[in-house]
């Protein structure tokens, strides 16, 4: 709670952070697919990743990367939170803006009362319930936290080889194009980051928060959306499931790169 109070006394940089996220990064994967045209189900895969939040092991990183890993918590939380209505409305919003998605969606029934109401129960009541836990018991929340982070990896490395066994031959096919489709969409994020955090004036602390906490999408509140609202549609499923492994690779290797040097505050 206190990390959550001193941001709200001083919010630009939180502010930057969910703009970051939710406005500049959905804005310029849109204007990609327009560019690049892939197939409709990697388009609105590379969009369901985009309008999803921060992943936590952003926190992670950011802590490796020498950045504010407070900002990076806080950011995290706030997306979660904030996810509940902005994640549905950026699918539907700019999925319906490029024709070949708008087909998809469409052909799909997509009720957004029920995507709301599962990163509802997904995100942000596991979110209320650690902090809670946090405040009444700590000593059990330590005891818990290092099986928990096991336990969390193992569901999603499961998610991920769910999403690929299922879809096994559309990733065999594609699987060259959709990694260098992830790579630049990835690039395109931790760089949308930076910049939006370097003019609006962070400091270099801040700027490595917001960088990394936009590089690092919940890949797996993707896989889940997609399995329960698109019949896990495969350019979708894979896309995800691909950009899961990958922005834990290149977030690591960053913040091995930018950790060497120490960011002023």
């Amino acid at each position: 709670p206190e990390d959550f109070k001193r941001l709200i006394r001083s919010p630009k940089p939180l502010l930057t952070g969910i703009f970051s996220q939710f406005v500049v990064l959905p804005t310029l994967t849109f204007f990609m697919i327009l560019i690049i045209a892939p197939r409709p189900s990697i388009a609105l895969g590379l969009i369901l990743v985009a309008a999803c939040p921060g992943g936590n092991i952003s926190n992670f990183i950011t802590h490796r990367a020498g950045g504010n890993a407070a900002l990076s918590v806080s950011m995290t939380a706030f997306t979660t939170v904030g996810a509940i209505l902005l994640t549905p409305f950026n699918i539907a919003f700019w999925g319906s803006l490029y024709g070949p998605t708008r087909e998809i969606l469409q052909r799909t029934t997509v009720d957004p009362v029920s995507v709301m109401i599962t990163v509802g129960i997904m995100l942000a009541l596991p979110l209320f319930l650690g902090v809670l836990l946090n405040i009444k018991r700590p000593e059990l929340t330590a005891r818990l936290r290092t099986p928990l982070q096991y336990l969390s990896m193992g569901i999603f490395v499961a998610f991920v080889a769910l999403a690929l066994a299922a879809n096994w031959t559309f990733f065999v096919q594609f699987v060259g194009a959709v990694a260098v489709l992830v790579l630049l969409h990835n690039a395109l994020a931790l760089g949308a980051g930076y910049a939006t955090a370097s003019v609006m004036g962070l400091s270099p602390f801040d700027r490595r928060a917001v960088m990394i906490e936009t590089g690092i999408q919940n890949s797996g509140l993707g896989l889940i959306l997609i399995f329960a609202f698109f019949s896990g549609l495969g350019g979708m499923a894979v896309v995800a499931a691909f950009w899961g492994v990958w922005h834990a690779i290149s977030g690591i290797a960053l913040a091995g790169l930018v950790g060497r040097k120490e960011a002023l505050r």
